[in-house]
């Protein structure tokens, strides 16, 4: 049984598991019951109405936040030719092909946070597609990562761009921003997303889509919010 802390303890106090809360009542709560020194991520948790084994109930896509993550990605591209300058002038952090590859593969290199590729260099990175795949690193045409409009897609990005993709267990994590975001950027955040979530609902999904909506601080308590009333707000636009 996993042992909390004092201050976790603290914190749980101020959140009735029982209840669904709105929006604002959560946010809220996010920051009362954030209680770590460090500036902690805000992270969504939502569990969904979809059985992921089927293709046509997969859901995933992107969003750029308006606030951003509150973090800096490092970003590595695989490019070649001309592209390559544009990676390095759109502000790529690693720019290269092969010897980036093999730096991966034989240096058990990872000091980035997102990797981006040309369609044309998509042979070189599918050699080391068994060691990106499992740390969610894989380029992907469906997330944009797989490009010719490298300028584009590094400064989507860079000022925030985020990637949802629902897991074996029907369940959606994805980080808002962070706790010193305040109030109102933080719900600015949290509509977005899940207005892109709601959005991508597959046809093929039956009964409720939102199953459950759950918003944390890194070290804090969850906090569940009423998906009913979320599915209601979409559809009323």
């Amino acid at each position: 049984m996993t042992q909390r802390g004092k201050r976790y303890i603290e914190s749980a106090k101020l959140v009735d598991r029982t209840n669904l809360y709105d929006l604002a009542e959560a946010i809220e709560l996010v920051q009362k019951t954030a209680g770590a020194k460090f500036d902690e991520t805000v992270e969504l948790a939502v569990r969904l109405g979809v059985d992921p084994r089927h293709a046509d109930q997969q859901v995933r896509g992107t969003v750029v936040l308006p606030h951003g993550t509150g973090r800096t990605e490092r970003i590595l591209v695989f490019a070649k030719g001309d592209k390559v300058k544009e990676a390095e002038a759109a502000g790529a952090d690693y720019v290269g092909g092969e010897e980036l590859m093999q730096k991966i593969q034989n240096e058990n290199w990872f000091e980035f946070d997102v990797v981006v590729a040309t369609p044309d260099m998509m042979g070189v990175v599918g050699r080391i597609g068994r060691i990106l795949g499992p740390k969610g690193l894989m380029p992907n045409p469906k997330a944009g990562t797989v490009t010719f409009d490298l300028e584009q897609q590094i400064s989507e990005i860079k000022a925030g761009k985020v990637e949802y993709r629902v897991d074996k267990s029907a369940i959606i994590n994805v980080a808002i921003g962070k706790v010193s975001f305040g109030q109102q950027k933080l719900e600015e955040n949290f509509r977005s997303i899940m207005g892109a979530i709601i959005r991508s609902k597959p046809a093929a999904a039956k009964g409720r889509y939102l199953r459950s909506v759950t918003v944390s601080s890194t070290m804090g308590p969850g906090i569940r919010l009423n998906g009913a009333k979320l599915m209601e707000k979409a559809t009323e636009k």
